[in-house]
């Protein structure tokens, strides 16, 4: 019988890994947080647990980022996610894809619903919230007489603005009692123009922790208030509709505090500032003016004339050489043609001719010069003009 082959341990390792992740593609998984491990990387490493077992998981960076609590030791959750094996180890483990609080999951979508339709009513809307106004001097403090947010908030004024005049009107932030009497004390600032701002808010907590301010009458009273407010409820994970609601939403109470009492050594630093640009801007200013009105002066008014003029002189001057140059040309051609045409006059002149020797034949009477020695007969009598006198003579023999 032949004995069945032995499989190696990545083999079997590979085998379960297949069989668990086509198996249990996504599962939700409720346990209690253990050793949680946030790594360099930015992954979070820790174990779910309950009283009978214990399970691996990892959440990686870009999901861990987008956790909307902190998790910390003893915090039951509820993940979603998928199981995988690490065959390095050989262990099973579940790589998490989302993770909440266990029984925050229909809070949330209480919270979804109820924001949506207070968003379709136009609660949240910019234009609706009256604008912080700049330098309050009176500011109304809803909160826990007795709680960490009032101390943070009174010791942030005290510090940066001890002038600002505080208004405290108690009001549970917790339980069932706490929404009327965060809406008594609203509409008590309100009727009684407590302050020119109005702090609302409580230290952190579980989403339980700050249903008081999610509650619908509580929003319609901080979207109602005509005195501006800020809502600092928790710390800056955590929120609340008044958020959406609010003037302003600030992440932690102090963090209101210091919106609303503006130091006066910063104060003295923005009028420092504006100062020194109002004292460049004027220098500027006065600078262009200068440059301005010396463009007017006699000097520069007569170097703009020159300047002005000098085109056109250059183009009169220019004008003038070419004129002259042109005048003499033109007289040197003048006399040059004059001097050849009375050289050709002086070399037609008869009188020149007769001066070289020669002499004109005319029958007596006749001005016509004889040229052809066929015009004349034997014994006629002719008429011979010289360079100086005359001569009368007779033919006697022609030779044609």
């Amino acid at each position: 019988m032949q004995e069945d082959r032995a499989l190696s341990v990545s083999e079997l390792t590979g085998l379960v890994k297949n069989l668990l992740e086509e198996s249990l593609p996504e599962v939700v998984v409720e346990g209690e947080i253990s050793n949680w491990r946030p790594a360099s990387s930015g992954h979070v490493y820790f174990t779910l647990k309950d009283s009978g077992a214990m399970l691996q998981a990892v959440m990686f960076k870009g999901k861990a980022l987008r956790l909307a609590f902190r998790p910390v030791d003893g915090t039951l959750v509820r993940a979603r996610g998928a199981v995988s094996v690490y065959a390095a180890r050989g262990q099973y483990q579940l790589i998490v894809e989302s993770m909440q609080k266990a029984g925050e999951g229909d809070i949330l979508a209480m919270l979804e619903e109820r924001k949506r339709r207070l968003a379709a009513e136009g609660l949240f809307d910019a234009d609706r919230k009256p604008p912080l106004p700049t330098f309050p001097t009176r500011v109304a403090v809803i909160t826990s007489p007795t709680g960490a947010a009032l101390r943070d908030i009174l010791s942030v004024l005290g510090r940066r603005n001890a002038g600002i005049r505080v208004t405290i009107l108690p009001a549970a932030v917790q339980g069932e009692e706490a929404p009327a009497a965060i809406v008594r004390q609203i509409e008590t600032a309100n009727a009684c123009k407590l302050g020119d701002v109005i702090i609302i808010g409580r230290g952190g907590g579980s989403l339980e922790d700050l249903l008081a301010f999610s509650d619908e009458s509580v929003v319609r009273a901080v979207a109602a208030s005509r005195i501006p407010v800020i809502s600092a409820v928790g710390h800056e994970i955590d929120w609340s509709l008044c958020d959406y609601a609010a003037s302003l939403r600030a992440p932690t109470p102090s963090a209101a505090a210091e919106l609303v009492s503006e130091s006066a050594a910063s104060v003295a630093d923005r009028v420092y500032a504006a100062t020194d640009s109002l004292t460049l801007s004027l220098r500027a200013r006065l600078e262009r003016a200068r440059l301005l009105i010396e463009t007017f002066s006699p000097e520069h008014l007569e170097l703009r004339f020159e300047r002005t003029l000098q085109p056109f002189r250059q183009r009169f001057d220019d004008a003038k050489e070419l004129l002259v140059r042109g005048a003499g040309d033109a007289c040197v051609s003048a006399r040059h043609r004059l001097s050849s045409a009375d050289a050709v006059l002086r070399a037609s002149d008869p009188m020149a001719i007769l001066a070289r020797g020669f002499a004109v034949v005319r029958k007596p009477g006749n001005i016509r010069a004889i040229r052809n020695a066929s015009d004349l007969a034997a014994d006629d009598p002719v008429s011979i003009t010289f360079a100086a006198g005359n001569a009368a003579a007779r033919i006697v023999e022609v030779t044609a």
